[in-house]
């Protein structure tokens, strides 16, 4: 059976940074294409960043650029989130994907697999 699950969630000030983690099991991590989601309360979940099987290549959502990073470790079977410079409007549910592949997906709908979610606060 297959367990993704977030941590690392919590409150911070405008401009501060939180470290997201996902841990995996159940299936062959390094066979799958890993993303971050993040849902605000009403609104539609929406990609925020994926990583390839290999970590070679990394996608991120345009408003994100050069403030969150994306990683990986096969070899734990984990994928992080670096978050900096926060901003209230990306208060929300942030959620671990993935999909099997290297697949660039924005698509929800596209991925096989998802973590229960963290709650991320940001307050301004």
């Amino acid at each position: 059976q297959v367990h993704l699950v977030e941590s690392g969630g919590g409150l911070v000030q405008a401009g501060g940074s939180l470290r997201l983690s996902c841990a995996a099991s159940g299936l062959t991590f390094s066979s799958q294409t890993m993303a971050w989601f993040r849902q605000a309360p009403g609104k539609e979940r929406e990609f925020v960043a994926a990583i390839s099987m290999s970590g070679r290549w990394l996608w991120y959502k345009d408003s994100v650029k050069g403030r969150f990073t994306i990683s990986r470790d096969n070899a734990k079977n984990t994928v992080n989130l670096q978050m900096n410079s926060l901003k209230s409007e990306e208060t929300g549910v942030y959620y671990c994907a993935a999909v099997a592949g290297n697949r660039y997906e924005e698509s929800p709908r596209k991925y096989d697999y998802w973590g229960p979610g963290t709650q991320v606060t940001v307050s301004s």
